[in-house]
């Protein structure tokens, strides 16, 4: 009888982990699905792969970059002109 119940608790210690995974486990995204959570592929980002598309890119990269530093350096003027005063 002792061996019986060893591999009884054994195969308890075992099974009860795994069962408790399992019925836990399956159908997640059915059950934490939230409806329009992912953005669609319309709405992500478009990774080029042509040249020209890289290029495209690049050149919006860099023009918008110049945008920015454009108008930190405006901003910058301005703070300093609001000290001197």
């Amino acid at each position: 009888m002792g061996i019986n119940l060893e591999v009884f608790k054994f195969g308890m210690y075992l099974m009860f982990p795994i069962g408790i995974m399992f019925y836990f486990g399956t159908n997640l995204d059915a059950r934490f699905a939230v409806p329009g959570f992912m953005p669609k592929a319309e709405h992500s980002h478009k990774i080029p792969f042509d040249r020209e598309d890289m290029k495209a890119e690049y050149v919006r990269l860099i023009r918008r970059q110049r945008e920015i530093d454009q108008l930190r350096a405006s901003r910058e003027g301005q703070q300093t002109q609001n000290q001197e005063e």
